[in-house]
């Protein structure tokens, strides 16, 4: 990631095709040390290419990966309206039990 990172970097810098020497000045510049195999895939897989167009091909595919979260989708049952209404008490739920497990510790923030 953090070479993808960098590329883009460079990229939004003005360097329409930057270079596995660009990238490592941007790494270098943090502290990052360089893995060469990681940086040579990462040019040759973006050689060539424009950034914007790969970042709107790439917001295709996140739009379609599951983010972990349940999605509600609306349906003419509704459905939806009872799985929204269930949502806030489960949370309430859970910070209830995660106050109790403070309080097994044996003092607070104030003692």
């Amino acid at each position: 990631m953090r070479y993808v990172a960098a590329y883009l970097l460079a990229a939004l810098g003005g360097n329409s095709s930057p270079t596995a020497v660009d990238i490592r000045k941007i790494l270098d510049s943090v502290g990052i040390e360089t893995e060469d195999d990681k940086l040579t895939k990462i040019i040759k897989e973006l050689k060539g290419k424009n950034v914007n167009d790969v970042i709107s091909a790439g917001f295709g595919k996140l739009a379609s990966m599951p983010a972990g979260g349940a999605v509600v989708a609306p349906s003419s049952t509704g459905q939806a309206a009872v799985v929204a209404e269930k949502a806030p008490a489960e949370e309430k739920v859970e910070k209830e039990e995660s106050e109790e497990s403070d309080d097994d510790m044996g003092f607070g923030l104030f003692d």
